[in-house]
């Protein structure tokens, strides 16, 4: 048992081991204080089968561990002569089955050494970049106390192109540091006939604890089962995860026989399992396997967090993708400005929360009216403006479960579009040219206007060309305003059905079209005025243009 802190539960973890016809032998980190290692020492002096082995400092990534481990080794051998296995735990390995399940496991295979050992081609779990070359290179410096030499120093060696010469028969594997040998397997590598030289060699290695036995049991075992019986798993970084009492539905689902690493103020766990039975029935055959699927789902919900939620603590990163609101929502580019009332008729139709220009320059018009909505969003541009994706995703957030949709066009703030482009939550419809139907309305003339219509025209153009980009994922549907009043029930039976399929829509009359006679007049008047109104297709004259009232019938709604 390899020892640092939290000597008390170390010393509860032995007495467990030894009341149970186990020997341990303790190592304790030579830089933890002498008053802790004595209190330990007394805490344990009346158990006959605890020994402590010579200390030495054990520095992470450092051979110190290694020379614990052999020397821990050593002495387990030699002064426990029944031993048959020797399994390496930590201080803060817990036994999570019953002992007698993993003596009865252990003499069905007497002769099989438990340690995953695999070669650096077939391993996918390092993290660091230090994969063959942490047998190539030379390490002389500790990671985290020497970063700085460290990383200047392998840099050197790969300009230089230094590589070192592997000792003569040696092929490196790497595994999981908590083992389990059979007496004749250990003592075979502590009596190898190239000892010193290995020993050598593997001091410059970088993280040895990993690789000295994993790749010496490869020359001197004769049945290697490459797996470990402890569960020790780690994050994406390379951390070991830390199991809290509230993982004790999850450790009780895995066929592990120890876990690693428990807290050490977990006192559920170690009041759990460090009884007579160990609170587990017997198990056929352990499988620390069997929860990798939990584990994958926790290291993409810290890698990506929830879907639509944005918090200090785990802020997503665009490179890591994933879903960047919380539920689908719509956006209408263009309907409000055509029809008298568009957003009820909107709301009806969609059994949906439909507001007005969120990102409206003057305020946020958010339905109903309200100043203050859900999630505690202010109707101030200022706030607004301040992180727009954050504004837009808490609103989807704090609303899940209630469809939100809400206008938009190019008199509103665009900060927000490269987000809702990307957003494969977003459904974006879009009347290309519709923005100048409130410019026709004002009642100025062409020329009053030009300025201001073609600035909107040169927004909307961004907007589309963002639209159509590669990295668009939300899903659109545009028409240029000529397409959509010649045959405007179509569009309004598709965005009903993409967006809310499954509501209950009432049987309501469209809603009603702004009489658009006069509208071809002013484009004209534009152009005459030096700007070509493109994007609006090629508008009808005021002679052809029907009544609005002949130009569709209520949409069918497919069901």
């Amino acid at each position: 048992m390899l020892c640092h802190a939290a000597l008390d539960r170390a010393a509860q973890l032995a007495r467990h081991w030894a009341s149970h016809g186990c020997p341990v032998v303790i190592h304790v980190d030579a830089r933890t204080s002498q008053d802790q290692f004595d209190a330990l020492q007394a805490a344990l002096k009346d158990l006959p089968d605890i020994r402590f082995s010579r200390r030495t400092p054990c520095e992470w990534g450092t051979f110190g561990i290694v020379q614990a481990t052999i020397d821990a080794s050593t002495q387990m051998l030699a002064d426990f002569p029944a031993v048959s296995h020797i399994l390496l735990a930590s201080g803060s390995c817990l036994p999570i089955r019953p002992v007698r399940a993993l003596q009865a496991h252990l003499a069905r295979h007497p002769h099989t050494d438990f340690i995953e050992s695999v070669t650096t081609a077939d391993v996918g779990w390092t993290v660091g970049g230090l994969n063959e070359e942490r047998f190539t290179l030379r390490f002389p410096f500790a990671w985290k106390r020497q970063r700085r030499l460290f990383d200047g120093y392998v840099t050197l060696q790969r300009i230089l192109r230094f590589r070192r010469r592997l000792t003569t028969g040696l092929v490196p594997h790497l595994g999981s540091q908590w083992w389990c040998l059979t007496r004749p397997t250990l003592e075979a590598i502590l009596h190898h006939p190239d000892r010193p030289l290995l020993d050598r060699y593997f001091r410059r290695v970088w993280i040895p604890d990993e690789s000295y036995f994993q790749s010496l049991v490869r020359q001197v075992s004769t049945r290697i089962e490459s797996r470990s019986l402890t569960l020790s798993k780690f994050d994406y970084q390379g951390r070991p995860y830390t199991f809290y009492d509230d993982h004790l539905h999850l450790l009780r689902q895995t066929d592990a026989f120890i876990a690693r690493k428990i807290w050490p103020q977990a006192d559920l766990l170690y009041r759990t399992f460090l009884t007579p039975d160990g609170d587990r029935a017997l198990a056929s055959e352990p499988n620390p396997g069997k929860i990798n699927r939990l584990f994958a789902k926790a290291v993409e919900r810290r890698v990506k967090g929830r879907p639509g939620l944005y918090m200090q603590s785990r802020f997503p990163t665009r490179a890591r993708g994933g879903t960047q609101s919380a539920a689908p929502y719509g956006i209408f580019s263009g309907f409000a400005e055509l029809f008298h009332d568009f957003q009820p008729w909107l709301a009806r139709a969609l059994d949906a929360r439909v507001h007005g220009h969120l990102f409206a320059f003057d305020r946020v018009e958010f339905a109903d009216g309200e100043s203050v909505f859900k999630g505690g969003l202010s109707d101030s541009p200022t706030l607004r403006d301040y992180n727009p994706k954050s504004f837009l995703t808490n609103l989807i957030w704090t609303t899940r479960g209630e469809t939100q949709c809400f206008q938009f066009g190019p008199a509103d703030e665009q900060a927000i579009v490269p987000f809702i482009a990307s957003d494969p939550n977003a459904t974006i419809f879009a009347i290309t040219g519709a923005f100048a139907v409130p410019l026709w309305r004002s009642g100025q003339s062409a020329a009053q206007v030009r300025g201001e219509a073609a600035r909107l025209q040169k927004v909307e153009s961004d907007f589309l060309h963002q639209l159509n980009g590669p990295e668009t994922k939300a899903r659109t549907r545009i028409w240029s305003l000529t397409d959509f009043i010649e045959n405007p029930a179509e569009p309004l039976e598709q965005l009903v059905d993409l967006l809310n399929p499954r509501a209950a829509h009432r049987a309501t009359d469209l809603p009603q079209l702004l009489p658009l006679n006069g509208f071809g007049s002013f484009l004209q008047d534009l152009r005459n005025q030096g700007m070509a109104p493109v994007l609006m297709g090629d508008f009808p004259s005021d002679a052809d243009l029907a009544q609005p009232e002949q130009t569709f019938a209520r949409p069918r709604i497919v069901r």
